[in-house]
């Protein structure tokens, strides 16, 4: 066998589904809101001609429910829509604000288009890799931060620039980057 195949059938072993005390597998939860989010899905499904414009606001409460969202809940939302998987699918990966892995308690996203990597993100991005210790795209080992390099922010005027959680941070300098992860917790 080699060193490949070796790593592949690690990688195999290590995607297989939990298996209890006998070595069965157990079945991952089946996501399901509340009464009361069931409430909230049929009344922003109501707000539309097309009940499939309420799509987005549903998966932002699935998000917020779940914590993000998964296979299961993409399903589990295509269903409330008589839509198919493959459709939530395609919404929940196109927008940066769904994240499909569990994320940090603050998200921290860094603009890398024109405006903002002419005025240095790039720096910036590698000076969060350093200080965060991941790469864009991960979450630190104690679930504190998530590091993202996202699309056009719209603050072009004020590049280099970042949002962390629901905030903009405007002309950024690694000491100021410094200063704002600080004040994470």
């Amino acid at each position: 066998m080699s060193g490949r195949d070796r790593t592949d059938g690690a990688t195999r072993a290590s995607s297989r589904p939990p298996t209890d005390h006998a070595g069965l597998e157990v079945p991952a939860p089946t996501p399901a809101f509340s009464a009361e989010q069931l409430g909230e899905v049929r009344r922003l499904q109501g707000l539309y001609p097309d009940r499939r414009a309420a799509l987005l606001p549903v998966l932002h409460l699935a998000q917020e429910t779940f914590g993000y969202i998964s296979l299961e809940v993409e399903r589990y939302v295509a269903g409330l829509f008589d839509l198919t998987p493959a459709h939530v699918h395609e919404v929940v990966t196109f927008y940066t604000m769904f994240f499909r892995a569990p994320k940090g308690r603050h998200v921290v996203a860094v603009c890398h288009n024109l405006s903002c990597h002419l005025a240095g993100a790039p720096a910036i991005v590698a000076h969060l890799q350093g200080r965060l210790g991941i790469h864009v795209g991960e979450t630190t080992a104690d679930g504190r931060v998530t590091l993202q390099s996202v699309e056009c922010l719209c603050a072009c005027e004020h590049a280099p620039m970042m949002q962390v959680d629901d905030r903009y941070e405007f002309g950024l300098t690694p000491e100021k980057v410094d200063r704002i992860l600080e004040g994470l917790r």
